[in-house]
């Protein structure tokens, strides 16, 4: 006992902070790393995300029971999760909100009736960016010149507490066409910012245009 009682007497303030800083991880914000390439040209490999973890609900810290619902996820939003249909913590957008119906037919999505606008955007080598008009805000997403399978999905009306996600490289993602819907208690909060982003390929160097950047 003396022994720990010395350990805390000298290294309270640590502990403390140490404490805190897990809490407020936990329950208020936090930063997540992105490993793939399903979220581009949005989310870059190799970025680190602030997430916002008090955006829909305020949880008991290092669960995920809800204390209170503040929020409910809105079209467009891009939100992290604890996919248990992946076994893996993912980052897509939310394209269907419950009561939507959403169906994909050569990689342009219709929702409610109602097909989404797209401009033209950069030509790449396999694929090409286009711009997609969501819940009226515009975001980029990548389709490759090659459709896969992923191009395309029937109708499909949106259940309440659950919403179907889609990742913005649109024939490289397994979203919700792959592991299903995403159950609102499954949601750990809403991507804001980038961070700060490491270069994978060229010797994680920070890409200083990415620091602070907004999503959208």
């Amino acid at each position: 006992m003396k022994v720990l009682y010395k350990f805390w007497k000298n290294n309270r303030s640590l502990i403390v902070f140490i404490a805190l800083m897990s809490v407020f991880r936990s329950a208020v914000a936090d930063w997540y790393e992105v490993p793939t390439s399903s979220m581009k040209p949005t989310i870059e490999q190799g970025d680190r995300i602030l997430t916002d973890k008090m955006a829909y609900d305020l949880r008991v810290p290092f669960t995920h029971i809800s204390l209170l619902k503040i929020n409910e996820p809105q079209t467009g939003d891009i939100i992290v999760f604890d996919s248990q249909a992946a076994d893996n913590r993912l980052i897509k957008r939310v394209i269907g909100v419950p009561g939507d119906t959403v169906s994909l037919v050569n990689n342009e999505l219709i929702i409610n009736g109602k097909k989404l606008n797209y401009e033209h955007g950069q030509n790449n080598i396999d694929s090409v960016d286009k711009v997609e008009i969501l819940n009226g805000k515009k975001h980029t997403i990548r389709i490759a010149n090659v459709p896969s399978q992923l191009a395309g999905f029937e109708m499909i009306t949106i259940p309440d507490d659950y919403y179907l996600a889609m990742g913005d490289n649109r024939d490289n993602s397994a979203d919700s066409r792959v592991i299903g819907l995403i159950p609102r208690g499954e949601l750990l909060g809403k991507a804001n910012k980038v961070i700060v982003s490491l270069d994978y390929d060229n010797y994680y160097i920070p890409r200083k245009e990415r620091v602070l950047l907004s999503l959208n």
